[in-house]
């Protein structure tokens, strides 16, 4: 378990330096889950500590959402003139959300269909 904790808070420590030294607009974590994902690729293999213990925090990944529930309580007026704005990019990132994965899955399964490999 601590191993994967270190491999966790490590690269999402290496992201949030990343990002702040190079003053990218992408939040640390999100740069770090990326560097992860490469470092993944990289070795072909993903070890086993990851294999085992990440699915137990992804069965609480929920509880992240608690504190975003609570701002959004305490800015509730904030967020009431922004109504209609927030809901039209909810909905508009959603869409794309289901989209773009949908149709990136058929070009590549049209292209393996084709004998191209993917």
């Amino acid at each position: 378990m601590i191993e994967t904790l270190l491999w966790l808070v490590g690269y999402q420590l290496a992201g949030e330096l990343i990002s702040r030294a190079l003053s990218l607009p992408l939040p640390g974590p999100v740069l770090g889950m990326l560097l992860l994902f490469l470092t993944l690729v990289a070795r072909h293999t993903v070890p086993d500590t990851l294999k085992t213990n990440v699915p137990r925090f992804l069965s609480h990944l929920s509880l992240l959402f608690i504190p975003a529930g609570g701002a959004v309580l305490a800015h509730l007026d904030l967020l009431r003139g922004f109504g209609w704005s927030l809901a039209l990019v909810l909905v508009g990132a959603t869409v794309l959300t289901l989209l773009v994965p949908g149709v990136l899955l058929k070009l590549l399964l049209r292209k393996r269909l084709h004998g191209g490999h993917a």
